[in-house]
C-alpha cells in the first residue's frame, strides 16, 4: 500500500514536471504573463477613470440607478447571456457595476457569472456547429487562426485563462469547440469564470458603492 502511494505520487511529480516544461517550451507561460501585463493596465486605468467620473463629471450611482429602474432585470441578463455568447461584445463590468446597485446584489452577480459560464459553454457547441457549414468555417478559420493554433498547444488551461483573466472566454470556447477539444474539460476550466466575477466585483463595488 505504501509502495503504491509513493509510486503514484512520483507519477503525479513526472507527469507535473513534463506538463511544467512542455508549457515553458511553447511559450505558454509568457503568452500567459504578457496577458497578464496587457490586462493589468486597462483594468487600472477603467477603475481609476470609473473612480475619477464618478466624483467630477457624473454621478455613476445615480445613472446605475436609473437603468435598474428603467429596464427589467430580465431584459438586461438576456442582453448579457447574449454578448458573453457572442464574443462578449459588451464589457462584463457594466453589468457587474449595475448589480451592485441593486436590491440584490450577491444574488443579481450570481447569475451574471452563471450566465457568463453557460454563454461559453454555448460558444463551444457553436464552435463545433460551425465546421459544417463551409463558409463560416473557413471565415472562423482565417479570423481565429491564433486562437486555434494556442487552443490546439494547450488545450484547457487556456480556457482556464480566458475564465480566470480579462480574455475573451467565449472566443476561447469558440476556439475549443472548433478544434472539438473535449467538452468536459471546458466544463472545468471555465469555473473559475466565477472567481473571475467575484474579484471584479469586489474591485467595481468599491467605486459604485
Amino acid at each position: 500500500m505504501e509502495k503504491k502511494k509513493k509510486r503514484r505520487k512520483k507519477n503525479t511529480a513526472f507527469i507535473g514536471k513534463r506538463l511544467h516544461n512542455y508549457y515553458g517550451r511553447t511559450g505558454f507561460y509568457m503568452f500567459v504573463w504578457e496577458s497578464v501585463k496587457k490586462a493589468i493596465l486597462p483594468i487600472v486605468l477603467v477603475i481609476v477613470s470609473l473612480f475619477l467620473f464618478n466624483k467630477y463629471v457624473y454621478d455613476i450611482n445615480e445613472g446605475l440607478e436609473t437603468i435598474t429602474e428603467t429596464f427589467s432585470r430580465a431584459g438586461i441578463l438576456i442582453t448579457f447571456f447574449i454578448s458573453e455568447t457572442l464574443l462578449g461584445l459588451i464589457p462584463p463590468e457594466i453589468f457587474i457595476a449595475w448589480s451592485g446597485k441593486t436590491e440584490n446584489p450577491v444574488l443579481n452577480l450570481s447569475f451574471l457569472a452563471t450566465l457568463s459560464y453557460f454563454g461559453g459553454l454555448l460558444s463551444y457547441f457553436i464552435g463545433k456547429t460551425a465546421l459544417k457549414i463551409k463558409a463560416v468555417k473557413e471565415y472562423l478559420e482565417v479570423k481565429m487562426a491564433a486562437n486555434l493554433k494556442n487552443t490546439k498547444k494547450w488545450g484547457g488551461f487556456l480556457i482556464f485563462v480566458g475564465a480566470l483573466l480579462p480574455l475573451p472566454f467565449s472566443i476561447a470556447c469558440l476556439a475549443a469547440g472548433m478544434i472539438k477539444y473535449p467538452f468536459r474539460n471546458v466544463v472545468f476550466f471555465g469555473l473559475f469564470r466565477f472567481a473571475r466575477f467575484a474579484a471584479y466585483a469586489w474591485a467595481i463595488f468599491q467605486v459604485v458603492d
